[in-house]
């Protein structure tokens, strides 16, 4: 048996709870958020051995727990703070009742707060045959790509940029992750750039660059090998854009990210470097 308070003060339960935060939605009640971490701590990650031995990434488990259990619940995204958009804005008191109990004040409800993400609404715009200009012209999307998503991912790549200058993370899998995406959505975007999102759009929306830097690196659960990484971020890229573009979920970023951990014994078997001789 471990200690608890080794356990307790190796910090990797917290970097988990600030990704798992990152990734929900401001309007979230409490038990949302205390289930899947519980899902991700308690089962994920120790049922497994604790630090050094989970198979999946902790944080994007518990997400997508949530993301299945409690779907009407993670679409809580209030829309960006611009001009041309009219939607009540909660206070904080509100936001905290929401958040305490799910209900908020009787002059206020989910639906008149929380907007489509731009992912939702290029799928929605899409399914509606309507074309990429036209999808483009609502005012929740920005230059490349949504509303004050795309500084969001800005300034998260910048952070992973910091990591990466101070040895922190390795370069394969961003650059895999950033690489397969990037290659998908320009091989599709070229064929028919009118049913398409641009590269730039997949890039900046969503969680792409969260995913990139500080999710899809987590060491434990991704390969050891320098091709092994690489691999793996493609994949994850990949994914992204398939399930972006043909599954049930707008952004699928924790998705594939699971499904690229469960290949990572096999990845590992394939790049691992070959001996040549051995001892008698």
């Amino acid at each position: 048996q471990k200690p608890v308070t080794a356990t307790l003060g190796d910090g990797s339960a917290l970097v988990a709870a600030l990704l798992f935060a990152f990734s929900l939605p401001p309007l979230c009640p409490w038990w949302v958020t205390a289930s899947g971490m519980v899902f991700a701590i308690g089962l994920v990650k120790h049922a497994y051995g604790g630090l050094g031995y989970n198979l999946f990434n902790p944080a994007m488990a518990g997400y997508v727990l949530v993301l299945v259990s409690f779907p009407d619940l993670m679409t809580g995204w209030p829309a960006p703070d611009i001009g041309d958009l009219d939607y009540q804005r909660p206070g904080i008191g509100a936001t905290l009742q929401y958040c305490l109990t799910g209900q908020f004040p009787d002059a206020l409800t989910l639906d008149a707060i929380a907007r489509a993400t731009t992912l939702d609404s290029v799928r929605a715009g899409l399914g509606a045959m309507r074309t990429m200009d036209e999808i483009r012209m609502n005012p929740v999307f920005g230059d490349f790509g949504g509303a004050g998503w795309e500084w969001v991912n800005n300034f998260v790549a910048m952070g992973g940029g910091a990591l990466l200058l101070l040895g922190i993370i390795r370069w394969h899998i961003p650059a895999g992750v950033l690489g397969g995406l990037l290659g998908m959505a320009s091989f599709v975007w070229l064929l028919d750039p009118e049913i398409s999102p641009s590269p730039a759009f997949h890039l900046f929306s969503g969680g792409a660059m969260l995913g990139a830097f500080f999710i899809a690196t987590d060491p434990v659960s991704s390969p050891t090998t320098a091709r092994g990484r690489l691999i793996h971020g493609a994949g994850i890229g990949m994914l992204t854009y398939i399930i972006r573009t043909w599954g049930s979920y707008a952004d699928g970023i924790a998705f594939a990210v699971l499904l690229m951990n469960m290949t990572v014994p096999l990845i590992e078997r394939w790049t691992r470097p070959r001996i040549y001789g051995r001892s008698a």
